[in-house]
């Protein structure tokens, strides 16, 4: 995996909210957002597709912005997940309020909530709690979690991963409008991600050890 020990280890010293790269986060959270629920509203299915764009556009910005001025920093990595799944939620829930209609074919698609459903439980929960889990280790995201696993880096982190992850559902659904496609790719997505949150269960998060001293104090016995 690429990186060097020093990009690839967190450094209390740079830890910040506000850098460069989170900046992009947030303004292209707030315009995909927008985008959503400007589309909801207006019953634009182009406008949703817009804020898809931003999401995944500025994701992939963000990101390089971090690694080509040096301001990876872990606080910006879990502020980008929960970026992530709010653009996502919105883009989504926004495509099941105009779906009824059979938005996307002449053959109606009014299950379109099923797949999508199962899609959003996979990524804001099974995987939230994998991307989190990068924490338990001093690493600055989950980009380098092959120094700790690269069988769970590659399946999920890998660029491959990435694509496959949060570009396929989403492109195969709005291009052929088949919903038991859709819900094929979900279920596989879910499988894929309770397979590899075993792996990181078996490996076993670290918990800090606490030096002498510190900690809650015993509680005395009572009589």
């Amino acid at each position: 995996m690429a990186g060097t020990p020093e990009r690839i280890m967190a450094d209390p010293a740079t830890e910040r909210l506000l850098t460069g790269a989170t900046v992009i986060t947030l303004i292209r959270t707030a315009i995909t957002l927008v985008l959503s629920l400007w589309g909801a509203q207006e019953g634009s299915l182009t406008l949703l597709i817009a804020g898809l764009v931003v999401y995944w556009v500025g994701d992939s910005l963000d990101g390089e912005w971090a690694r080509w001025f040096d301001c990876e920093t872990r606080i910006g990595a879990v502020v980008d997940m929960m970026c992530d799944r709010l653009s996502c939620a919105a883009f989504y829930l926004g495509l099941v309020w105009l779906q009824p209609t059979g938005f996307f074919s002449d053959e109606p698609m009014t299950w379109i909530a099923l797949p999508v459903g199962v899609y959003l439980f996979e990524f804001m929960v099974i995987d939230m709690y994998l991307s989190l889990a990068f924490l338990a280790w001093p690493i600055r995201s989950p980009n380098y979690f092959g120094v700790v696993d690269r069988r769970i880096y590659l399946w999920n982190w890998s660029r491959l991963g990435k694509a496959a992850n949060s570009g396929l559902f989403a492109v195969l659904l709005l291009v052929t409008g088949w919903v038991w496609l859709g819900l094929a790719i979900a279920v596989a997505l879910l499988v894929l991600k309770c397979v590899s949150l075993g792996w990181l269960l078996r490996l076993g998060l670290p918990i800090p050890a606490v030096a002498e001293g510190e900690g809650p104090a015993p509680k005395e016995a009572s009589a």
